[in-house]
């Protein structure tokens, strides 16, 4: 179902978790982000489109500013952020730049989608980013959005940013392959599910587990992205995409990972 989906999807938003973007050292990975910028560019040469939601920024920020790493207090946590999205956004313009492909930023916080005016403009900016072959890179606006810092909501970022876009298809890669019926790094048995088409009922019947060391959102927050997506009539793929070459891997059904429909 994965490869067929993926295929059949012009338009494509992917979501990347901060834990894949991070190598052993809590740094950016760089071979990575470049990894992905060259199956990226040859979906954009068969004529897709696609659109980046980047979390990352707290962990650039981190390893950049490494004197407030023990400081938890909400205003260095905005003010790593503020250096980190710099950090950020640069590693995507250099892993983007051998494939000749320029990226934009676009930073977004919940209120935007709130105001009619502002979304005609955010919709507006992707439609003209994306055709001129321009791949925008969208995180939320940590420097002002407290409660994003708190709560982790990129992965409905991701969502509402398909909708906004009108996407064929919402990928989101996490460090796991997809939606397990327990968590897999407690339980070796658990299994992975495949397909969901009743979230709400998935939602009931596994374990949620908590949040990673460097994401502030976990499962439930996929979960929420999934439903909203899929209400659009997106459909969503939850899959690891630490996983070496994981998109040309989901394109080939040699990986696996979680589909979600209405």
């Amino acid at each position: 179902m994965i490869p067929q989906l993926i295929a059949g999807s012009r338009k494509i938003v992917f979501k990347f978790g901060s834990n894949i973007l991070a190598d052993n050292h809590g740094r950016i990975n760089s071979d990575f982000l470049a990894q992905f910028a060259r199956q990226g560019a040859q979906l954009i040469k068969a004529g897709k489109q696609i659109v980046i939601v980047s979390s990352g920024a707290q962990v650039a920020g981190l390893s950049t500013m490494d004197k407030w790493a023990r400081k938890r207090d909400l205003h260095y946590r905005q003010a790593l952020c503020a250096v980190g999205q710099v950090k950020l956004m640069d590693a995507w313009e250099r892993a983007f730049a051998p494939q000749d492909i320029h990226i934009a930023q676009i930073l977004l916080t919940r209120d935007d989608f709130g105001d009619h005016t502002r979304t005609l403009n955010m919709r507006n900016t992707l439609f003209t980013l994306v055709d001129e072959g321009i791949v925008p890179v969208i995180n939320e606006n940590d420097t002002v959005s407290v409660e994003e810092i708190k709560i982790g909501d990129n992965d409905t970022l991701a969502a509402q940013s398909a909708i906004l876009w009108s996407a064929d298809l919402l990928v989101l890669f996490s460090d796991i392959e997809g939606l397990y019926d327990r968590n897999p790094k407690e339980d070796p048995g658990a299994l992975l599910v495949e397909s969901v088409h009743d979230i709400d009922a998935a939602r009931l019947s596994v374990h949620t587990g908590g949040t990673s060391e460097f994401g502030t959102g976990g499962i439930v927050t996929k979960l929420d992205a999934a439903k909203l997506a899929v209400s659009y009539g997106i459909p969503m793929i939850l899959a690891h995409g630490g996983r070496p070459r994981a998109l040309e891997a989901l394109a080939a059904g040699t990986q696996r990972g979680t589909v979600f429909l209405a």
